[in-house]
């Protein structure tokens, strides 16, 4: 791919400004995008995960985003190889990281993460522990699990709370609150996973009700100086059409209760960045939730590749592209940051390379990366 030097330019001029809310400042608009990696053995980041996000942050990376960590409920998730957000050993492991990244000049937040009802294939799970969701029925509404209690309910919202406070005390820059994809916080705003007749379900406002609810305990838990991002997609695992809101006044009524509960950053997922959200406008979910909100956001999804995610996941690899229309989007403020996943995967001096125009050098990623940490 040959790059003139007023691609460079563009480029650089783009993605280069910082970006600052509240106390994270993140030296350009450029972040790695979490990735569930599973090499963290009894859920205890370890030198070489420290290593690894080190390694993007000394390629250039404004702001990490760590793959999803288990807050600490027995629910939350069942991998012995996802780390965990709770615990002498696994905190100490994560300091290590947060040390590594600020060596590196990098920006850093964790992503919290309850996975509900949703269970990850391949390995078996090695906590014995019921799944619990909304109504215990999973997105397509099948049984799955038990509904939650209120007990329940208070009792993950105060584990979320009590992560993003340990975040804080450890020293990262702020945290990620992972309400996307169809995991818990999404089960409860999924009208097919909740059927609850209570406050926490209902129409989609209502629906949002737990949601905010984690949103505002972890505001109250931590300084007015450490932000909240909010990870949300529209589509669900193996219901990649999915829309929560089909209209922008339904994406409104969604974002509005959390916006007011203290989110200050939306991270928009999709599958690929470029693709309309809505009819009659090209903004993509990142655009349409900025101009509703008034909040900055993330975009993300297939940046600087020709493939999406998932098909990674079936062997195949992904061909490097060019990033014309990101820069185009990003010049109009139509988003205020970019995340990028397998590319980084693949490149940790991705963001360098392409900061100065040498994306010819990028290198392109395969599947086979997936096993090991680079």
């Amino acid at each position: 791919m040959h790059v003139t030097a007023a691609d460079a330019d563009r480029a650089a001029g783009a993605l280069s400004r910082p970006f600052s809310v509240r106390g994270l400042t993140s030296r350009n608009r450029i972040a790695m995008a979490p990735m569930t990696r599973e090499f963290s053995p009894e859920g205890v980041p370890g030198r070489d995960v420290a290593d690894y996000y080190a390694r993007r942050a000394a390629g250039g990376v404004g702001l990490i985003i760590t793959e999803g960590t288990y807050v600490g409920h027995d629910s939350a998730g069942t991998s012995g190889r996802v780390p965990r957000f709770h615990g002498e050993d696994a905190l100490a492991g994560w300091s290590g990281v947060v040390d590594a990244v600020h060596r590196e000049g990098g920006a850093i937040v964790p992503q919290l993460w309850h996975v509900g009802v949703a269970r990850a294939v391949g390995a078996p799970p090695v906590v014995d522990a019921e799944p619990v969701g909304p109504s215990g029925v999973d997105l397509a509404g099948e049984p799955k699990g038990r509904a939650m209690t209120q007990q329940d309910l208070d009792d993950v919202i105060a584990a979320f709370a009590d992560a993003a406070a340990a975040a804080e005390r450890l020293g990262f820059d702020g945290a990620e609150l992972h309400g996307a994809h169809g995991y818990l916080i999404d089960q409860f705003l999924w009208s097919g996973s909740n059927r609850r007749t209570d406050a926490y379900g209902g129409d989609l406002v209502a629906r949002t009700r737990f949601a905010s609810e984690i949103v505002a305990a972890c505001r109250a838990a931590v300084s007015d100086d450490f932000p909240l991002v909010f990870r949300m997609s529209q589509w669900k695992m193996g219901a990649y059409e999915a829309k929560l809101a089909q209209t922008p006044e339904e994406l409104e009524s969604l974002l509005t209760p959390l916006a007011e509960a203290g989110v200050d950053v939306f991270h928009a997922s999709t599958r690929r960045y470029w693709l309309p959200e809505f009819a009659d406008s090209d903004l993509n979910l990142a655009g349409w939730v900025k101009k509703i909100s008034g909040r900055p956001t993330i975009t993300v999804g297939s940046v600087g590749l020709d493939g999406d995610f998932f098909s990674a996941f079936r062997g195949n690899g992904s061909s490097v592209t060019g990033i014309e229309q990101l820069l185009e989007r990003i010049e109009r403020d139509e988003f205020d940051m970019v995340a990028v996943g397998r590319a980084l995967i693949a490149d940790p001096e991705w963001a360098a390379k392409t900061l100065r125009g040498s994306t010819e050098d990028i290198t392109p990623f395969g599947a086979e990366m997936l096993k090991s940490l680079r």
